[in-house]
């Protein structure tokens, strides 16, 4: 869904000249091309690698760094590498420096999508007022830096930058966590129950509708930072608990009220069926 969304925004805005999808199935990306999405398209990394002055890769994450090694190895000198990945420490690591051809790779994190896989949800409009976050390292260069952030900017995102680390601290908080947490829940739904299952325990575990493919890879390249978010999850759990136990409305109405004004706080926008 991000590849494609990030193709059809860019092809629509006309903010490139062209764009090559890249992928393992013809047929795929022959309806992908059919329906305007993509405009050319290849299941050549390496030949499609060597035509383009920016690459982004929207691939699990434990198949990007192998990727942009493949690619950059053909790449024109000054080409530009970025990703749509959920984690980012691990992939800055292994491609901030020593990429052949004067390619530099920065990450990429625009925050945005749905649990939906495909070309098929693809959306021109759905990086509009959303937010991606750019992880420079300490080898990357501001112009390369301008260049991607203005990338971004022009299919309608404003651009935040952080480190690496910080991402993926702040995204097993806001992101990694609530997917494992709907995965839980959803898990603990009994067979019997299922027709009594209505709006609040669907929109709770929508998330839980994410490919495994996806996020089993996010989930261990960002382990230790979601262990601590999961610690937490799991004291502010037994506050509420004990609260029962114990019987104590006070106790239950000050955590409701607390968790009620934070989520009132948030501005999502979400993304329309």
């Amino acid at each position: 869904m991000l590849g494609g969304s990030v193709a059809l925004a860019a092809r629509q805005r006309g903010i490139v000249r062209r764009v090559i999808g890249v992928g393992r199935t013809a047929p795929r990306l022959e309806q992908a091309r059919d329906a305007r999405v993509l405009g050319d398209i290849s299941t050549d990394l390496v030949a499609a690698a060597a035509q383009a002055d920016l690459l982004i890769f929207a691939t699990p994450v434990n198949l990007i760094v192998a990727g942009v090694r493949e690619a950059a190895s053909v790449c024109r000198p000054g080409t530009l590498i970025t990703d749509v990945g959920s984690t980012k420490a691990h992939l800055c690591r292994e491609l901030s420096a020593g990429l052949p051809n004067d390619t530099a790779f920065i990450g990429s994190h625009p925050l945005a999508g749905s649990e939906k896989q495909g070309w098929e949800h693809s959306r021109a409009d759905l990086f509009d007022g959303r937010v991606c976050v750019v992880t420079p390292t300490e080898t990357s260069r501001r112009d390369e830096i301008a260049r991607l952030t203005a990338f971004w900017q022009a299919i309608g995102m404003s651009v935040v930058e952080m480190s690496p680390e910080a991402h993926d601290r702040a995204l097993a908080q806001t992101s990694h966590v609530p997917h494992v947490v709907a995965s839980a829940l959803a898990r603990t739904l009994a067979d019997e129950n299922r027709s009594l299952a209505a709006t609040g325990f669907a929109d709770t575990t929508r998330i839980a509708a994410g490919d495994p493919n996806v996020w089993v890879p996010i989930l261990l390249d960002n382990r230790a930072a979601v262990l601590d978010s999961l610690d937490e999850f799991t004291t502010q759990v037994a506050a509420l608990r004990e609260a029962l136990i114990r019987g104590d409305a006070d106790e239950i109405r000050r955590l409701w009220e607390q968790g009620k004004s934070i989520r009132e706080q948030l501005k999502v926008r979400r993304v329309a069926e």
